[in-house]
């Protein structure tokens, strides 16, 4: 996503380079293989009770006739992206070398700490040095973390780890319902960013993609050929499938660079026409939900109707809206369906999502908010819930303004960049939460401070229990009682949840803005989430979630997911790294 890849580095020029799969499907073990660490039998069948599963390749029972190929015409010349940077004084040089040297620290840190507790791991639990399961068990943190190791300069450990992860064997696993979408940013986007950062020195890195995306695609053998998104593996060896009739858009529509730049790298179509259906499908859709131009957050796969009435650019629908203008840009700009589609998104959203909040000192931002769509009443409501997941807008509405030429879109996204570093700051912990909610500015050209308001926002946000419990109170002691029972800071009328989880969408729309505009007092603003960051989250192992960014000292949580290293401690190196590192002219974010 970012993916949000979520969130792999790759070229976007096209570089054709067959790559045979036959020895590797040849090779595959039988189906079912001798007993050990035996999976327990799914549910409802008894097909492999007691026998670990292997998965092998079976003939398509809906095959793909005509293919869709790749975009033949000769990629555009894009404009540069980034900013024109120009010489850093002496002191400059210093302090950003001294940024960058801390990031590296802490991404060292946290690999000894891996290496050491949880090698080969999905995740290194960072407070108890145990390790978790979450996505296959295929050493999610070790693949997704390739391309920062090799930013970093971590030559040694790179080599070592890639080659640990040419042993992994994605045949089988004991997770009976696989996640494609999150297999697919962390792992197939693992290893393609790794081949392409790394200039393609090491096949094997593309030879793991390539057995992997085998296995996937597998997932789109259905009758409409959208994929099942939450894949019970081992009944597609013996039954039929079909996509689900309640899927999240994200995890539906999110497939696109990994898949493309699979196609690019290996010359097979297929690869391509499965992610190229999902967006013919999405565009037919786009003007035909209830909010013309959005995808509501769950469709029906199945049946391929979208008729479901919450939007928004945050979860279950991100990286859906991210992956348009990348994947424009992976394809060479060749392929206007994804300017149309994100064309049209954008001009939906700067009305019905995007506000501006009532905050302190009169801040002039933006937050991506929410918006619901009333059948009764034939009304959309916006709501006014910012999250950390929402924060990727900033940066992919620059990337937009500079490869559509939308160049007013520039200011759009500096205030979306800048509500969420507001929210950084706004904090006891100086670290932004999941969800908030915030007090809409009424006229968002002119908003002006007024606690009057936000109390009454307060009290209207509340739940009817909440009044029960203090009819003896007036309203001004009952909002004072919930702000401090909250721990409201001004301009919030609720946190609904508290945490922070080591997220990357904040810092990396900071530095995809820092690169297009040479600001530099973004990195000043990075350097201060980072601070806030490492204070708060380094354990003895590594770096930890933690539960409650509004207290001074918040209680860490037991985990740490793989897109710390992989994305949120690389995008903090890349701001503090020259320019030419990772140029967004060379590389699709």
């Amino acid at each position: 996503m970012p993916i949000m890849l979520r969130r792999w580095s790759t070229t976007f020029f096209v570089a054709f380079c067959v790559i045979s799969t036959l020895w590797y499907l040849s090779s595959l073990t039988e189906l079912y293989a001798p007993p050990s660490l035996s999976n327990a039998p799914i549910p409802g069948t008894d097909e492999f009770g007691g026998v670990r599963v292997h998965w092998r390749k079976t003939p398509k029972r809906y095959p793909v006739n005509d293919l869709i190929q790749l975009p033949s015409e000769k990629p555009r010349v894009f404009p540069p992206l980034q900013h024109e940077f120009g010489a850093e004084s002496a002191a400059q040089r210093s302090t950003r070398e001294e940024r960058l040297a801390a990031v590296r620290k802490s991404f060292v840190h946290t690999w000894e700490g891996y290496k050491v507790n949880a090698w080969m791991q999905d995740e290194l639990r960072p407070i108890s040095g145990e390790h978790y399961t979450s996505f296959g068990g295929w050493a999610a943190t070790l693949v997704d973390s390739l391309d920062t190791l090799w930013i970093m300069d971590l030559k040694v450990d790179f080599e070592q780890a890639v080659k640990a992860a040419a042993k992994i064997d994605f045949t089988t696993t004991e997770t009976d319902m696989l996640n494609v979408f999150e297999t697919t940013i962390r792992y197939l986007g693992g290893f393609l960013g790794a081949y392409d950062i790394s200039n393609g020195q090491y096949p094997v890195l593309l030879e793991k993609a390539t057995q992997l995306g085998e296995i996937l695609y597998c997932a789109f053998d259905t009758p409409n050929h959208m994929p099942v998104t939450r894949w019970l593996w081992k009944q597609a060896l013996v039954k039929a499938q079909e996509a689900k009739d309640a899927a999240v858009i994200a995890e539906v529509g999110s497939l696109t660079l990994e898949f493309t730049r699979l196609a690019q790298l290996t010359g097979d179509a297929k690869y391509y026409d499965a992610v190229a259906r999902i967006t013919t499908a999405f565009e037919h859709a786009q003007t035909e939900t209830s909010i013309l131009g959005l995808w509501p957050t769950v469709m029906n796969a199945k049946a391929l109707t979208f008729k479901n009435n919450a939007f928004t650019f945050g979860g279950m629908a991100d990286s859906l809206y991210e992956y348009l203008p990348k994947e424009y840009m992976l394809l060479g700009g060749v392929n206007n369906q994804y300017k149309r589609m994100y064309d049209l998104a954008m001009l939906v959203a700067k009305r019905h999502l995007f506000f501006r909040p009532m905050v302190p000192n009169n801040d002039d931002i933006l937050i991506s908010g929410n918006a619901h769509f009333n059948e009764g009443l034939k009304l959309i409501k916006q709501e006014s819930q910012g999250q950390h997941l929402g924060c990727f807008t900033g940066g992919m509405v620059a990337l937009g303004a500079k490869i559509f030429d939308h160049r007013e879109d520039l200011t759009i996204a500096r205030k979306l960049v800048n509500g969420c570093i507001w929210a950084y700051g706004s904090l006891a912990s100086g670290i932004m939460p999941e969800t908030f909610h915030l007090v809409p500015c009424e006229d968002p050209h002119a908003c002006h401070w007024n606690a009057t308001i936000w109390h009454n926002a307060i009290l209207a946000h509340q739940p009817d229990s909440s009044k029960s419990k203090s009819k003896s109170m007036s309203s001004f002691e009952r909002v004072h009682r919930i702000i401090e029972d909250k721990r409201l800071p001004r301009g919030y009328t609720d946190i609904a949840d508290r945490r922070y989880i080591l997220r990357p969408e904040a810092i990396e729309s900071i530095f995809v803005l820092y690169r297009i505009t040479g600001d530099r007092s973004l990195m000043d603003s990075a350097w201060q989430m980072f601070q806030a960051i490492e204070k708060h989250t380094k354990t003895e192992l590594a770096y930890a979630a933690i539960k409650d960014v509004t207290v001074e000292q918040p209680e860490k949580d037991d985990r740490m997911e793989s897109f710390w290293l992989a994305e949120t401690l690389k995008y903090f190196f890349l701001i503090f790294s020259e320019p030419d590192i990772v140029s967004l002219d060379q590389f699709v974010l």
